[in-house]
């Protein structure tokens, strides 16, 4: 079962470092936590495609340069960061269908996804920062940090590598239909998607408990 930590105090935007850092992850291995992985997922929003989730154990001795939130990356800096992450770190990747979120939520299918990176992980962790306020399921101690992808080079590392890894399945689901255009939002609602889905109707990778297919499924029902 997971050790939850005494949680922080909520962290508002004007509260943020600059950049994550490894100061929680060299408390935690001073301690005998070792090793400790960060985890966190990609893909809680998009209205079609897969939540994907990584987690990482960094090598103390070989950390990237410039590890930050992947929302703060450029697309061709990610790239650059994930070989690096993938030659340098222990990393295991795991994904929840979108056929799984429309059976249960899409917050429980991202628990799925990060529990099953941590278990995929070639080391056992015995320490888990997660980014977020929720904890999946783990069979080591784990800690929920807000706003983590800002605070932890751990979770920032995993966040590259989920968010690179869904992006390149989502590119790959661009090739088999690609009225929808998913290699330039990758499954998000931009304009163009919409404008899409209202000509052609949803693909078999659309997740149809989210709005706008919801509401036409309840109209229709």
């Amino acid at each position: 079962m997971s050790r939850r930590s005494q949680p922080d105090a909520p962290i508002l935007p004007m509260d943020l470092p600059a950049g994550p850092d490894f100061l929680r992850e060299l408390a935690l291995m001073a301690r005998g936590d070792v090793p400790v992985a960060g985890c966190d997922e990609a893909g809680r929003g998009p209205l079609a495609g897969p939540v994907v989730a990584a987690a990482v154990v960094l090598n103390p001795e070989r950390i990237p340069d410039g590890l930050n939130d992947s929302k703060q990356l450029t697309a061709k800096r990610r790239e650059e960061l994930y070989e690096f992450i993938l030659a340098t770190a222990e990393v295991a990747v795991a994904s929840v269908s979108h056929r799984v979120i429309d059976l249960t939520d899409i917050r429980k299918a991202s628990l799925e996804a990060m529990r099953r990176a941590v278990a995929a992980l070639p080391v056992r962790a015995r320490y888990v920062l997660v980014d977020g306020r929720d904890l999946p399921n783990l069979n080591c101690a784990a800690e929920a940090m807000v706003a983590g992808d800002a605070r932890s080079l751990s979770i920032a590392a995993a966040s590259i590598v989920a968010k690179v890894t869904r992006d390149r399945l989502m590119e790959r689901l661009c090739r088999a239909y690609p009225v929808y255009g998913f290699s330039s939002h990758k499954g998000y609602a931009a304009a163009q998607h919409r404008v899409a889905i209202d000509l052609h109707g949803p693909c078999p990778f659309h997740r149809l408990s989210f709005s706008p297919f919801r509401k036409d499924i309840e109209s229709n029902g």
